[in-house]
């Protein structure tokens, strides 16, 4: 029995159909390209969507390529966990909504690299599906809050983030925060506000300048963040 065991390690390797790897490779870039639109129209991250979603497609296909090559080998699964295990990934991961993409660009490279090609696809259909229904009904909420407010402090002199949130909520008829980033040099603040007009949002410019004058301040419209 160690002996079939071993033969098995060894040798269980099968021949990949050539056709198949093909239409599953170039579904995978399809469906990694669109997963890149919905994620750039419907996203939420204050980041550069359109900059990090490049990533999906190097990265379905490349998921898609290895439990191709590996699925028919225990030898190669073994040494795939072995390889991934001294590989450190450092991604800028700032919102959780850029983590769930990129595990649905894998899950997508997952699929398609063990050949279960309708199931796939028919769940990223209903998952696109998902994710746009969610977006139109909070559409009211997301037009509403329609500034993205950038608030960067450095130096010793920093500015308190208890400090902006009270300044904010007096000038603003709803604030958000979104992302906060301090360390011991730096504290930068992402917001989603709506104000009234512009006097308020003038106000509240000055009122935090009032405290730290040498804050920097960015009014950024929601919709050209994309």
């Amino acid at each position: 029995m160690n002996q079939t065991l071993n033969d098995f390690i060894a040798t269980s390797t099968a021949n990949i159909p050539i056709i198949r790897f093909i239409v599953n490779i170039i579904l995978s870039a399809l469906l990694a390209v669109s997963l890149r639109l919905i994620y750039i129209k419907y996203g939420n991250s204050l980041s550069n969507r359109k900059q990090f979603s490049q990533n999906f497609l190097l990265l379905c296909t490349t998921t898609m390529l290895m439990i191709t090559i590996v699925k028919s080998s225990l030898a190669l699964s073994l040494g795939l966990v072995g390889a991934l295990s001294i590989i450190r990934f450092r991604a800028a991961i700032k919102e959780p909504e850029e983590l769930a993409y990129l595990f649905l660009a894998i899950a997508i490279g997952l699929g398609l690299g063990a050949d279960q090609t309708i199931i796939t696809i028919i769940a990223v259909i209903i998952i696109s599906l998902i994710i746009i229904a969610t977006k139109m009904l909070s559409k009211n909420f997301n037009e509403n809050q329609n500034l993205h407010l950038t608030i960067q402090s450095t130096g010793d002199q920093r500015i308190n983030i208890d400090d902006i949130l009270k300044i904010l909520k007096k000038n603003c008829d709803a604030v958000d925060l979104r992302r906060l980033d301090e360390t011991n040099e730096i504290l930068e603040a992402s917001f989603m506000v709506e104000a009234q007009n512009f006097t308020n949002l003038n106000n509240a410019k000055n009122d935090l300048q009032k405290i730290n004058n040498t804050l920097k301040i960015t009014f950024l419209d929601n919709k050209g963040l994309i």
